[in-house]
């Protein structure tokens, strides 16, 4: 009878424990909240505006396993609000994307680099980002392709 008592004592405290809340106090995740402002803002249709990508397609010929490359993909905000470019991410882990961290004001340029390591990738590569910004399609991909050659 004891035994029984201990596990639904410790059920009935698990169950507690699950339903526990948050405290309206507690500090808020700055990243979270940067993510919820961010994510608020490209959805936002009074702040969009729009930009030209002057290359969204690049090639890097061909490299040797091994090697690292940068890619650099050029833009122009034609638009009449300021272009903010929240997020850029890479296909996949080879690939370190860079984006401006200032809005680019209407009528400037700028660019999004990506470092690409080909180690280990040999043969043809066909890689893409994803950049988030305040535009009326809010995600836009740019891609780069090469080929990456064996090591002599």
């Amino acid at each position: 009878m004891k035994q029984l008592f201990i596990t639904a004592t410790i059920l009935c405290l698990l169950a507690a424990c699950q339903n526990v809340t948050k405290n309206p106090k507690d500090p808020v995740d700055p990243r979270s909240a940067a993510a919820d402002s961010q994510h608020a803002l490209i959805a936002d249709s009074t702040n969009w505006t729009t930009v030209q990508w002057l290359d969204s397609v690049q090639d890097f010929g061909n490299i040797t396993d091994g090697e690292k490359v940068m890619i650099t993909f050029h833009f122009k905000n034609i638009g009449n609000k300021p272009l903010i470019i929240t997020n850029v991410s890479a296909s996949c882990g080879c690939t370190v994307p860079s984006k401006p961290e200032e809005p680019i004001a209407p009528g400037q340029e700028g660019k999004i680099t990506a470092e690409f390591n080909s180690t280990g990738r040999v043969g043809k590569a066909s890689k893409n980002l994803t950049v988030a910004c305040n535009t009326r399609e809010q995600t836009v991909n740019l891609f780069f392709n090469g080929e990456v050659l064996p090591k002599k």
